[in-house]
């Protein structure tokens, strides 16, 4: 069975209004998964920044140590069994406050 005319017509609208909308949404999906990554980029920033000032507060002479003489600083400071063992005690603490959030 043939449909008239309009009802031809309004499908075709609906169809085209469908695409439309459909168009829409896909570009602001792709904006807000613009600004989900830009504010994940910021948090990471602002985190480096001020853990790196951290690590600095620790340094005598943070301007006279090479990127190399802290790496290797910090190699040493972390194959310290004290230290890994308080680091996965921290670890596990952080988890089990965030299952406490979530749940």
């Amino acid at each position: 069975m043939r449909l008239p005319n309009e009802q031809l017509e309004k499908l075709k609208h609906q169809k085209y209004v469908a695409e439309k909308k459909l168009t829409a949404a896909k570009h602001k999906e792709k904006r807000l998964q613009h600004e989900l990554k830009q504010l994940t980029r910021s948090e990471r920033t602002h985190r480096l920044c001020t853990r790196a000032g951290m690590l600095e507060a620790f340094l005598k002479e943070p301007t006279i140590l090479t990127d190399d003489d802290v790496m290797e600083l910090l190699t040493f400071a972390f194959h310290s069994e004290a230290v890994q063992k308080k680091l996965d005690l921290r670890i596990k603490s952080r988890k089990n406050e965030l299952e406490t959030d979530e749940g």
